[in-house]
């Protein structure tokens, strides 16, 4: 699997679907980070439109009361890989996806300036699929090709307190040894 990003920062193999809720990154701003996260609407919940329709500004927050405190939020990540391996592109990588809040990594604030958010569709204290950690391997290595990225980091590392995903069910041993054998 391979995937490949095209001159505007669109992987071409992914599903896309553009949200507004993105902006210009700070001139000259190198993408130098990649922060991975979870997300499942309502929680546990997979498969639905929930979350492309919360990252498009469409999703009816009052339509089930698990969705209520997402009222009015505009977020967006850049990527999204279901659990059976389906990704999905919302943001090109050359602009600044609103995926990381306030956040803080090694002394610099503001993460989404230099940052790529990755969402994979879970629970935080939940385990991921097999199909996930290969399209998110084969992602980073796509990644590498196009952007200067240095680390990946959790959500919970550069919002600490705040968040907590992709939490203990993600296996980062695995996904370094993934990135390794896709490099390959």
């Amino acid at each position: 699997m391979r995937f490949d990003v095209d001159m505007h920062g669109w992987v071409r193999q992914a599903r896309r679907l553009p949200s507004p809720n993105c902006d210009a990154r700070p001139c000259g701003m190198p993408v130098c980070l990649l922060v991975i996260h979870c997300i499942s609407l309502p929680r546990g919940c997979y498969g639905g439109a929930a979350v492309a329709q919360l990252f498009a500004n469409t999703l009816d927050t009052q339509a089930d009361p698990r969705l209520a405190d997402l009222a009015g939020l505009r977020v967006s990540s850049h990527f999204l890989i279901r659990r059976d391996g389906e990704l999905l592109q919302f943001v090109s990588g050359h602009q600044r996806a609103w995926h990381a809040g306030v956040s803080c990594w090694q002394g610099r604030p503001g993460c989404n300036d230099f940052s790529i958010g990755v969402e994979l569709e879970g629970v935080d204290d939940g385990p991921y699929t097999d199909a996930q950690y290969e399209v998110l391997a084969a992602l980073q290595q796509g990644l590498l090709g196009a952007y200067p990225l240095r680390a990946q980091a959790a959500h919970s590392d550069i919002a600490p307190g705040r968040k907590t995903d992709p939490g203990p069910g993600f296996e980062w041993s695995r996904a370094s040894a993934q990135l390794e054998r896709v490099a390959r």
